[in-house]
């Protein structure tokens, strides 16, 4: 066991603490992912958890992902709370913060295969709903997730922790033009529903006359201005889920549960 290590100045913590910022980030091709949830699913994916920083008290209370990392060939690293709390972005940090190699993928390797389901999120801008997102597609056993140019970071350490280890379950694409995403959609046989508040069809409608068994691919739009209308326009349908009460609308991360879920059931 080496000793701890308790300088937040000392290189290799500046060298993780700067991966908060996405030019790191892209440069080293690293990112952060805090606590003992995200550390465990990285460290069952082969090569993907490289260090992991983590308190005595947590080492003690998780030593299960303690030896998963070490399984996994991660260099475990004990460091004081003053070390892990300068590598987290949380008001209470949970102890442990691991160190992963990039793990977004590119567009032709979430269409690689047969899909069924799959989530788009276009300008979207808050890691926060990115990050649930990606949870709820997990949840609903969707075959990827694809975020479109000027879209947020998914590797974002608000995003990592929002997705709650979903981030390493399902392959996550960047940077297609919402263009050339629909274009591959449909080349991979689904069909394209934007989800819009304004939408012509009914999300209730879809679901009775069994057009959500088909192959899907949902796009959401951007949390303030939602989805252009060139976006809109170039979908299959504009879908809106209905209202029973007197909300305004939904956020970005329910609505997407709830289309998520409606075509997940429909198959």
């Amino acid at each position: 066991m080496s000793a701890e290590l308790t300088s937040t100045r000392s290189p290799r913590v500046t060298a993780a603490r700067r991966l908060v910022k996405r030019a790191f980030r892209d440069r080293d091709g690293r990112f952060l992912a805090e606590g003992p949830q995200a550390c465990r699913e990285a460290a069952a994916l082969p090569g993907v958890l490289l260090e992991l920083y983590v308190t005595a008290e947590s080492a003690a209370r998780h030593a299960d992902v303690v030896a998963a990392a070490r399984r996994a060939g991660a260099e475990v690293v004990p460091a004081s709370g003053e070390v892990v709390a300068s590598l987290s972005g949380t008001v209470t940090p949970q102890g442990m913060v691991g160190v992963c190699a990039t793990v977004t993928t590119t567009l032709d390797a979430v269409l690689s295969g047969p899909q069924r389901l799959v989530a788009v999120l276009a300008h979207a801008r808050d890691p926060g709903n990115v990050g649930t997102v990606i949870r709820c597609s997990d949840a609903a056993g969707a075959g990827g997730v694809v975020l479109t140019e000027a879209s947020v970071d998914p590797q974002n350490p608000k995003a990592v922790r929002a997705s709650a280890g979903s981030l390493f379950h399902l392959p996550v694409a960047t940077g297609p033009s919402v263009a050339d995403l629909v274009v591959a959609l449909h080349g991979a046989g689904l069909q394209v529903l934007a989800a819009d508040g304004a939408g012509e069809r009914d999300l209730d409608d879809l679901e009775d006359d069994g057009t959500l068994t088909a192959p899907t691919a949902w796009v959401f739009g951007n949390e303030a201005w939602g989805l252009p209308e060139e976006t809109r326009a170039l979908c299959d349908q504009v879908v809106r889920v209905p209202i029973h009460g007197r909300a305004e609308s939904l956020n970005l991360a329910t609505a997407a549960a709830v289309c998520l879920y409606a075509s997940a059931r429909a198959q």
